[in-house]
């Protein structure tokens, strides 16, 4: 049976994990992340690196069989991001991500060390995408051109802690230091056609971690990356359109369908008038919540 791999314009949460913590790793997929990160970067000491990659092939498989994309974050290629890849492109996973990616050549090197990997292990040539992670003002201002430096991308992951630290900014759970650069993020992104995966919420409330992906969907995001396993279930509820949402969506394209067979150009309900872009984001939610119920259910069965 062939694998229905969940499209990245469907996957809400992108969670990072420990690389050599076995027991965190088999039980991931229970937390009902989209996307599983085997995190090698700064989630496992250098001591512990080559016994997360000693685990990738069989892991992989797990999570594979259980429905989740299969994602890896690497070390920079200058480090120890060749050893990683020499030993998990083995288990072929779905995306790799690398961090710290500051120009667009960091990720056209990527590109060719994957696609030999992939011809070394008998892996569809082209099969594996990249996610580029954005940790550095440096990048954040290139991230149009990051984006696109290669055809494998997939999408680009911003940053907040290392981001934070370069910025000199003063970490707080509102993340009003990060406000711009989360903007200017999802911008970039969406003018070059990739996904903007959202910076992950780094404290452990569930009403902050809801409050954050809330704003980041105001924003216009669809995904976000996170570090706890517990919010999982909180960022994928808030990014799919609920019941109140869709059935307003429905009020808007019909409203404003039933003004256009009058000949009207627009039309106003409750106060708001309503014009085309208003029309087509209450339709892109309808689909955008029709296609996430049907990879749900896809992905359940």
């Amino acid at each position: 049976m062939t694998r229905k791999l969940r499209p990245a314009s469907l996957c809400r949460s992108w969670l990072f994990l420990e690389g050599a913590n076995e027991q965190v790793l088999q039980h991931a997929a229970a937390s009902g992340a989209d996307v599983l990160i085997h995190e090698l970067e700064d989630f496992t000491p250098p001591s512990l690196r080559p016994k997360a990659r000693a685990l990738a092939a069989d892991l992989y498989a797990a999570w594979r069989d259980q429905g989740v994309v299969v994602a890896v974050r690497v070390n920079p290629l200058d480090q120890d991001g060749m050893d990683d890849l020499a030993a998990v492109m083995r288990g072929g996973p779905d995306i790799v991500a690398l961090p710290k990616v500051a120009e667009p050549h960091h990720v056209a090197r990527l590109d060719e060390a994957v696609t030999r990997f992939e011809r070394d292990y008998g892996i569809a040539e082209g099969s594996t995408s990249l996610l580029p992670n954005i940790e550095f003002a440096r990048g954040l201002v290139q991230t149009g051109a990051i984006a696109v430096a290669s055809r494998r991308t997939i999408g680009c992951l911003m940053a907040s802690e290392d981001l934070a630290a370069d910025l000199g900014a003063e970490r707080g759970s509102d993340g009003l230091e990060l406000a711009y650069a989360r903007q200017r993020f999802i911008v970039e992104c969406r003018a070059a056609g990739v996904v903007a995966v959202d910076c992950p919420y780094t404290w452990s409330d569930a009403d902050g971690v809801a409050r954050d992906t809330a704003w980041a969907r105001r924003l216009g995001y669809t995904a976000k990356s996170l570090v706890d396993p517990a919010h999982a279930a909180i960022v994928n509820g808030v990014l799919t359109p609920g019941a109140d949402a869709l059935r307003e969506a429905g009020r808007i394209v019909a409203a404003f369908e039933a003004a256009r067979t009058q000949g009207l150009g627009r039309v106003e309900l409750d106060g708001s008038l309503l014009e085309v872009p208003t029309y087509s984001n209450a339709k892109r939610l309808i689909a955008r919540g029709e296609a996430l119920r049907t990879i749900d259910r896809d992905t359940e069965t």
